[in-house]
């Protein structure tokens, strides 16, 4: 049963954390509308896609809201109860700090699960319909990303400039399309004017232009032997794959581990790592055709008696002159494709470990992310009372303060994860590794009543310092 200070502490904990998380949510909303404005704005979108977007991204950043306004609420909380006193007035009653934690933790802990469960079940349908959404934002109108006299590039291989678009934004004026070729020119398409219209699969671009031309450069790379022409056409249609389309800060692929559960994500991983036998048999299927000597290897012996004997010293007296230039070409070439079919599976193998170390992350992510929780209430907690500073202005800044330690820690582990530097496991609980002693540490301090951050009692302790330093100097 539930007494009443674990009441009285429960109803000053949920305000403040029930506002933190509407804060962090927003903040973190913002985020993402901050980063994607570009792709955005402009789209001639309506009100519910919009909410449904928003809506959307608040969901998906639930499991980074939670460990930040757990943080903040729980350092808010405690600081409130310092200030006013109440915690000094709980302890001379002769309860311990950990004991009117209890409760809180208690709920840290809960949310922490209701956290779990959220990045397993909900998260992953989330990011699925959110990028399923923004790909629809990209390729719903199109005409209204490309703007009258600016080079528009984020068609792969394309560069196309409109200079004027009627107020439908299907029909183009004065269109001109640069078809980027690495080793030439770049082929050009100019015409008067077009229609700009979607596939309806979705899938394509379309472009219907009337009265212009199209300019080509043929040839070899490296040589000036090459073939100009233009082509001048009433009706020209060209088509764009819109699977090039992509948000401008990130590789968002319409799969994505994130979209995966547990016990999806488990069977991914088992998948991804047991393929050692698929390669070794991959690379055996490769160079085996390029090495049929091997089949021979009994003859070596025969071979070595051969050249050991007085009347043969090297390969000249084997093979004659006339063929051993072109045996040694051929040798050449053989082994060129050897290394070429190894360095395509080694390839191949890389960007399966990688895609392996992908899923791994997330795998761990909705256990870290969920555990954070417990971390950030650990150091919360006791650094509010310590600090004994209610309202806004101090909880805010130290909550900031240990959420970007959290968030750099974490990021930084990431990163090693995917470079493969650390394991995938060392680099994701690299920030409950390190902020865990940090928590333990400042809850023994708030239990021995530490002057951790009293200003005054640094004073008193260089007080004595600053009184010798001025006799030395008047001396």
């Amino acid at each position: 049963m539930f007494k009443k200070l674990d009441i009285l502490i429960l109803k000053a904990f949920i305000g403040p954390f029930l506002a933190a998380l509407t804060i962090s949510t927003f903040v973190l909303t913002m985020q993402f509308f901050w980063l994607y404005i570009d792709d955005l704005v402009g789209k001639g979108l309506d009100l519910f896609t919009i909410l449904e977007l928003i809506g959307l991204v608040s969901v998906s950043t639930f499991t980074t809201a939670l460990p930040l306004a757990l943080l903040f609420s729980s350092i808010m909380t405690f600081g409130n109860l310092g200030e006013s006193f109440e915690l000094i007035a709980i302890k001379a009653a002769g309860i311990p700090l950990v004991r009117f934690m209890r409760p809180l933790f208690i709920f840290a802990i809960f949310l922490s699960g209701v956290a779990f469960l959220f990045a397993n079940n909900i998260i992953p349908v989330t990011q699925m319909k959110l990028s399923s959404l923004k790909y629809e934002i990209i390729v719903s109108k199109p005409a209204l990303d490309i703007k009258e006299g600016v080079f528009y590039d984020k068609i792969d291989g394309y560069v196309i400039k409109l200079g004027k678009k009627e107020s439908n934004d299907s029909v183009i004026r004065n269109i001109v399309i640069f078809e980027k070729k690495f080793n030439l020119q770049d082929n050009m398409i100019i015409a008067e004017s077009g229609v700009m219209r979607v596939s309806k699969d979705k899938k394509f671009l379309e472009f219907i232009m009337y009265n212009g031309w199209r300019y080509q450069e043929r040839g070899l790379k490296n040589t000036t032997n090459t073939e100009f022409t233009r082509l001048h056409f009433k009706e020209y249609k060209k088509v764009f794959n819109l699977s090039s389309f992509q948000m401008n800060k990130g590789n968002d692929n319409i799969y994505d581990p994130k979209m995966l559960s547990i016990r999806q994500l488990s069977h991914a991983i088992d998948s991804l790592q047991n393929k050692d036998s698929f390669y070794y048999k991959k690379i055996v299927q490769e160079v085996e055709p390029y090495l049929r000597f091997m089949k021979y290897k009994d003859s070596a012996e025969s071979f070595a008696s051969v050249k050991n004997t007085p009347s043969i010293n090297n390969f000249n007296q084997i093979v004659s002159d006339s063929l051993s230039h072109e045996i040694i070409e051929s040798v050449g070439y053989q082994f060129t494709s050897i290394l070429n079919n190894i360095q395509s599976i080694k390839e191949n193998y890389k960007s399966n470990e990688s895609a392996a170390a992908y899923h791994a992350i997330e795998w761990h992510r909705k256990f870290t992310l969920s555990f954070a929780c417990i971390v950030l209430f650990l150091i919360g907690a006791p650094l509010g009372s310590i600090i004994r500073k209610g309202g806004l202005g101090t909880p805010l800044v130290l909550a900031i303060v240990f959420f970007v330690i959290f968030f750099l820690l974490n990021n930084f582990g990431e990163k090693f994860a995917k470079s493969g530097e650390w394991t995938v496991y060392k680099g994701m609980w690299l920030s409950s590794s390190i902020l865990i002693p940090v928590g333990l540490f400042l809850t023994y301090k708030a239990m021995r009543d530490s002057q951790l951050f009293n200003q005054e009692f640094y004073y008193r302790l260089l007080q004595p310092i600053k009184v010798t330093l001025q006799k030395y100097f008047k001396k």
